[in-house]
């Protein structure tokens, strides 16, 4: 009886000793261990599709280093018009932590809600091109995601198989290759113009990057001492809206931007009007094929035309009343001063950086991206411009329902520049 009470008492004491080592991991003394981590989440709000799946990635990488932060990835992809998106968002209460602004007009219309970066390590070496956009009254409020451009991306092959040796620079050029292409059984454009932003961001875009001088014809079209009818440029541009919808496919207007690029990687037609942001789709759909940037030319002036638009397409901000926005800023950090950052950049996302501390590396971003580098290097470049028209992309996006009229054969050309023009009007005076 005594030998059993002894073992009662010894187990008791066990018990005992064992409760007050657990409990002391939730206690002051326990301060290093994992459940005294208090966890935060990052809500990441993306609009690049194309890298969702590295992105995801990369976060993994960050969340194994930092196990007390979990970021919640939402990508806006699949036709998603992110801008409406975003507001959608931040009227219904959620708001994310990081998201992302195009800067210019878009920097006013949710400059409210940025974060001010103008302290973080990154800010200094931001490239020149990308500096103004997103600097307002001598403060940053975005970090570049990256460098990009676009044009017409063609198949060296079907270029080759229709004999076609010069590439084409000038609108006569690119109307003879597209001949020559049709001629031996290949359709020249496969046209994505079911997409508003293929339309009225980026074809329309030439139009205004075109002008004399890109950004006192905006400023002056504003304050309406301009005219998008009477201009010379403009009614230019509509002869490669039409070189295009003559060479292209039929139905333009039902095809979507996977169908766009899908159909060009199976080799259904030798030239695609995107950007270098397709450089990871390609490579998954077709890795063998070759392929690379020629301009979008409006007239003969070969020196003129033999340039590609190349600008940042957005920025990475916090929310400034972000309850997280430390933890935000952190993450941002680390991805562009990192080393698994900087590669994933470079190689996985295929980017061509914004900052000078991350050196591009024309074998492991691809064709394309070597393509706009060149141009860069030989300065054959014109700007992006959407970003400073009155409304954003409340502007391109009407003026892309307009062109999808003259498109389906609703309008004429001079009704379409007609109301081009009272577009800008109207969103000229809101503006004021």
């Amino acid at each position: 009886m005594k030998m059993l009470t002894n073992r009662l008492l010894l187990a008791i004491l066990i018990l005992s000793l064992m409760g007050c080592s657990n409990g002391s991991k939730s206690g002051t003394n326990g301060g290093n261990s994992q459940s005294d981590v208090e966890e935060v989440t990052l809500k990441v709000f993306n609009f690049k599709v194309e890298m969702s799946e590295q992105l995801d990635q990369l976060v993994e990488r960050y969340e194994s280093e930092h196990p007390e932060v979990n970021i919640v990835i939402e990508t806006c992809g699949g036709g998603c018009d992110y801008s409406t998106a975003l507001k959608t968002k931040f009227s219904s209460g959620d708001k994310p932590d990081i998201f992302f602004v195009a800067g210019y007009n878009d920097l006013n219309i949710w400059f409210d809600h940025l974060e001010d970066l103008s302290n973080q390590p990154w800010v200094k070496d931001i490239a020149d091109i990308a500096k103004e956009p997103m600097t307002k009254e001598g403060k940053v409020y975005g970090m570049p995601l990256n460098i990009e451009g676009w044009g017409y991306i063609y198949n060296k092959e079907l270029f080759q198989q229709a004999g076609i040796t010069k590439l084409p620079k000038t609108l006569s050029e690119l109307r003879a290759a597209a001949k020559q292409l049709d001629e031996a059984g290949i359709t020249p454009f496969i046209n994505g113009y079911g997409e508003w932003l293929i339309l009225g961001n980026h074809l329309l875009n030439i139009a205004f990057a075109q002008q004399d001088d890109p950004e006192e014809y905006i400023d002056s079209l504003k304050k309406g001492n301009e005219s998008i009818p009477n201009n010379k440029t403009f009614n230019d541009w509509v002869h490669l809206l039409d070189l295009t919808l003559e060479y292209g496919q039929p139905n333009p207007l039902q095809t979507d931007y996977n169908t766009q690029v899908t159909s060009f990687a199976a080799g259904q037609a030798a030239m695609i009007q995107q950007g270098n942001w397709i450089q990871l789709q390609l490579l998954k759909l077709h890795p063998d094929m070759e392929y690379g940037f020629l301009p979008m030319p409006i007239n003969d002036d070969k020196e003129a035309m033999d340039r590609l638009p190349i600008g940042v397409p957005n920025y990475w901000v916090v929310h400034k009343n972000s309850k997280v926005k430390e933890e935000a800023k952190e993450f941002l950090n680390w991805m562009v001063t990192s080393e698994i950052g900087k590669r994933y950049i470079v190689e996985e996302f295929k980017f061509i950086p914004a900052l000078d501390t991350i050196p591009p590396d024309k074998d492991k971003l691809g064709p394309l991206a070597a393509d706009l580098l060149e141009y860069i290097e030989n300065d054959k470049t014109i700007p992006w411009l959407w970003q400073r028209y009155p409304g954003y992309e409340v502007n391109t996006s009407q003026m892309a329902s307009v062109m999808q009229a003259y498109i389906s054969h609703e309008i004429t050309k001079a009704e379409m520049l007609k109301q081009f023009q009272r577009i800008w009007v109207e969103q000229s005076e809101e503006e004021s």
